[in-house]
């Protein structure tokens, strides 16, 4: 089993890279399963039906989103829909899920969306208590878990690779936009990275316009963002995992 996962997508340019290199990157690496982080797909924030739809029809099997989920109105006209989750320490009753179960090559697949509460804005729920508890219910009928946990600060991404050590069978970060190059299956299998990265324009800061981010840190006066033009890259990361035991044989980073 083959799991693949496409670093946040920003904007129109990032739909459209995805669009042409999602497909060969499958076939090149015999993807089973493919999450896409599409938090940013409507030009920098939220996503649109229209996202939704080109994210899916690309070939990614779950779309994961973070702290511009609510971003674009009209998100809740589809947010019910299997394929997509909204981190799951959201608070009690609001609309969507923060975890499904899909099968894919007789495995029951489970991926969790959570976000971090350090350096983040968004009122949420603890997540390190609100996974376990996801966790605490399903592990005994999922074969795989995997985890996006769209963060902020490395610490706590790092925290949680360790919390979630032989409870999950990955966990990857989202958020940040820039990929690390720690990725490691730690001492109880668990295949961790920090950030799996972006995609989106590559001559970018952050895939935002660079003279737009410029005037903000130089002036300290308001600018509105504006997703960047040029030429795009896809950031990723492919988890080979052992079907026998359903655990992380080796991590692949991606960048194209």
């Amino acid at each position: 089993m083959n799991i693949l996962a496409v670093g946040d997508i920003v904007g129109n340019s990032g739909v459209n890279k995805l669009k042409s290199e999602l497909k060969d990157i499958k076939a090149k690496y015999n993807i089973d399963f493919c999450i896409v982080n599409g938090e940013n797909a409507a030009e920098g924030m939220g996503i649109t039906k229209k996202n939704f739809d080109d994210i899916i029809l690309a070939g990614a099997d779950c779309i994961t989103m973070g702290n511009h989920t609510w971003g674009k109105k009209e998100i809740f006209t589809f947010i019910d829909d299997p394929k997509i989750l909204r981190p799951l320490n959201y608070p009690e009753g609001v609309c969507g899920k923060g975890h499904n179960i899909f099968e894919c090559n007789n495995k029951k697949i489970a991926v969790i969306n959570a976000m971090g509460r350090a350096e983040i804005n968004v009122q949420t729920e603890n997540p390190f208590i609100q996974i376990q508890k996801v966790i605490d219910k399903i592990k005994k009928e999922v074969d795989i878990i995997v985890l996006d946990f769209h963060a902020e600060a490395t610490a706590e991404k790092e925290a949680m690779g360790y919390f979630l050590d032989g409870k999950a069978t990955i966990v990857f970060g989202t958020h940040t936009h820039v990929q690390t190059a720690d990725e490691k299956i730690l001492e109880k299998g668990t295949a961790y990275i920090t950030d799996i990265g972006m995609t989106g324009p590559k001559n970018s800061v952050l895939g935002m316009d660079k003279e737009a981010a410029l005037k903000r840190f130089l002036t300290a006066l308001p600018e509105k963002y504006r997703v960047a033009t040029g030429e795009t890259m896809l950031n990723g990361c492919v988890f080979k995992i052992n079907d026998e035991t359903n655990t992380v044989m080796d991590i692949e980073r991606i960048t194209r």
